[in-house]
């Protein structure tokens, strides 16, 4: 894992007084106009209260949604700035702009322990850009900069990646969770290893299960994903969503390690409460199509399951968002969960569908650790190397 500072390596001493610049994700879910789901908030706020405890004047960069390098009023982080105080129990300021007069008096007017959210960095074109002069101007309003958002890490942003070459940079405690919990499950795990990748569609991770055959012990496909590598074997599988020009692919793909459904739960529309049937792979009617595995594919899941020590997971193993096509990812959750609460199993999660499947499931808190990030977690999946994260060990400019 490639060398990088943490907070760990910034006592009081070093703070206290000093204008932090800590790169956050905020970029959180809202409905009417208020938050519909905080877990990134919670994540990023024992980084802001560690360093505003050691008396650092704490400024937080993010960016919020794709406003495409113009002010859209409804994407402004001002009322996430509201929210982020109710997480770190103290008051939190607001700057209109990044860069530019308002943000520097703001920040000129802060004092130690005082924390202040500027606006989202998307309204300025430069920061998607990478833009070294717009990176220049975040980093005049700050001394030392603190990356706390993995979810962005994948982006070579200015405020990620170009801004980290130009001040001294730390990976915030958000970040250095994940980097250690991912290293633990994929680059450095207890081995057997077993990696389950569901999802729609092979197209979008075509890389991702090219790196995983290599790695892993066991490979489970699951979810819509694997009615393409049925097919590829010659199964009908009715209307069931499929790439079928990437059949080829999935032949190569397919090794002795690789797990493919048993049993399949067939339906003739995806709808709540649909009249359902379980069949054998071989046995799919034309007018059906593929929602969900089987129980048989559930218990050989489990009992492979029991003999491997790291798992990690990404896509869920059916459309769990109707039922009754929940039950082969609800049950799959639950095996994992159980054997990670007794000690046997290293779980790691993550993507944006499988963040919403453990909690449907009701068992996000059992797993060793979920990710937040969608497309970082991705791509370090696919073996990547994330710009925010390698810019961290980068020499100053």
């Amino acid at each position: 894992m490639a060398a990088y500072r943490t907070l760990d390596d910034l006592h009081e001493q070093d703070v206290k007084g000093k204008r932090l610049l800590v790169r956050a994700d905020l970029n959180v879910p809202m409905k009417d106009g208020k938050i519909a789901d905080a877990l990134r908030i919670e994540r990023q706020a024992p980084t802001i209260v560690e360093l505003a405890n050691k008396g650092a004047r704490v400024i937080v960069l993010s960016h919020f949604d794709r406003p495409g390098g113009k002010v859209v009023p409804s994407m402004s982080l001002k009322p996430v700035a509201a929210a982020l105080a109710s997480f770190i129990g103290r008051q939190v300021g607001f700057a209109p702009d990044c860069i530019g007069e308002k943000a520097v008096a703001a920040v000129a007017a802060m004092k130690d322990g005082d924390v202040l959210v500027l606006e989202n960095t998307r309204f300025h074109p430069e920061e998607e850009k990478n833009d070294t002069a717009f990176a220049k101007a975040l980093a005049a309003l700050g001394d030392l900069y603190v990356n706390d958002a993995f979810s962005a890490a994948h982006r070579a942003h200015a405020s990620t990646e170009a801004i980290a070459c130009l001040l001294p940079a730390y990976a915030g405690r958000s970040m250095q969770a994940e980097l250690e919990h991912l290293h633990r499950a994929l680059d450095n795990p207890e081995r057997p290893l077993m990696a389950v990748v569901g999802g729609a569609k092979i197209s979008t991770k075509i890389d991702l299960l090219n790196n995983l055959i290599a790695k892993v012990d066991v490979l489970v496909i699951a979810g819509a994903m694997a009615n393409t590598f049925l097919a590829a074997q010659d199964y009908q599988i009715g209307k069931s969503l499929a790439e079928l020009d990437l059949r080829d692919v999935a032949r190569e793909i397919i090794t002795d390690s690789v797990m493919l459904p048993r049993d399949v739960v067939v339906a003739e529309a995806l709808q709540p409460n649909a009249a359902c049937r379980i069949v054998a792979i071989n046995d799919v009617a034309p007018h059906e199509m593929i929602l969900d595995v089987g129980p048989r594919t559930i218990q050989a899941f489990a009992k492979r399951l029991g003999t491997v020590k790291t798992l990690v997971w990404n896509g869920p193993f059916g459309a769990f968002e109707v039922p009754p096509f929940d039950r082969g990812t609800n049950a799959a959750a639950k095996a994992v969960g159980e054997l990670t609460r007794e000690g046997k199993l290293l779980s790691v999660a993550g993507g944006g569908d499988t963040v919403a499947a453990l909690v449907h499931a009701g068992v996000m808190q059992d797993f060793t650790y979920v990710s937040t990030a969608g497309g970082a977690f991705l791509e370090w999946l696919e073996g990547r190397t994330l710009p925010g994260v390698g810019a961290l060990g980068a020499k100053l400019h």
